[in-house]
């Protein structure tokens, strides 16, 4: 929770001694507290976590009975047998192959949608179609490099970002007209907040639309 310091400042102390408090319960033994810090992209959801691990526990069944299934030929000696044991043997080499790239993907789009989030995409979509995502999947280092890829993106394409500040995402009474909105902010919005801004107010829709 080293991260909580910086932005809860003097504060932190009584956080950690309560979170400690908490977890040190008997009754809480399981449903302890647990922080993190989703921002570097470590964090993998429960689920897809549980995919990869089911897809793990399913790879080392069927190795298990290959190798048994193997194990039967290892004393006979018949040429007509040698075919289907390479046979067996190179299938096996390909599905483990399959596996590991199926939970190599899932890793690799977690830390990605994680990224992409934390940057404050408007939309994730069209946010994936800008980057080189065949070569971000090849980097040595995905967290970092994903990283940078996305504020390059940003800085090029920055009207699909800012969806966490309030400016970049104005509103207006559901009961009334829209007032406030510039006709940079216009500009930057995206296809859902134009369809909310033209069906709360028509008006300021077409006024702004014809000024572009």
């Amino acid at each position: 929770m080293e991260f909580l310091k910086e932005i809860l400042g003097d504060g932190y102390a009584a956080f950690e001694k309560a979170v400690k408090d908490w977890n040190a319960k008997p009754e809480n033994k399981d449903k302890q507290v647990k922080i993190a810090n989703v921002g570097n992209g470590d964090y993998v959801s429960k689920s897809k976590y549980d995919a990869a691990d089911m897809a793990k526990k399913n790879l080392e069944t069927q190795l298990k009975d290959a190798n048994e299934r193997l194990e039967k030929f290892k004393d006979v000696d018949a040429e007509k047998l040698q075919a289907e044991v390479t046979k067996l043997s190179n299938d096996m080499k390909i599905q483990k192959t399959n596996y590991e790239n199926q939970i190599a993907d899932m890793q690799f789009s977690s830390i990605l949608e994680s990224a992409i989030s934390e940057a404050g995409a408007r939309n994730a979509k069209a946010v994936k179609a800008l980057l080189d995502v065949d070569a971000l999947k090849k980097s040595k280092d995905q967290t970092a490099d994903i990283k940078a890829a996305i504020e390059a993106c940003q800085k090029e394409n920055d009207y699909l970002f800012g969806a966490r500040e309030p400016i970049n995402n104005p509103t207006g009474p559901t009961n009334g007209p829209i007032i406030g909105i510039t006709k940079e902010q216009f500009s930057k919005m995206g296809y859902k907040e134009r369809l909310e801004l033209k069906q709360k107010d028509p008006n300021k829709y077409n006024e702004l639309k014809g000024e572009q």
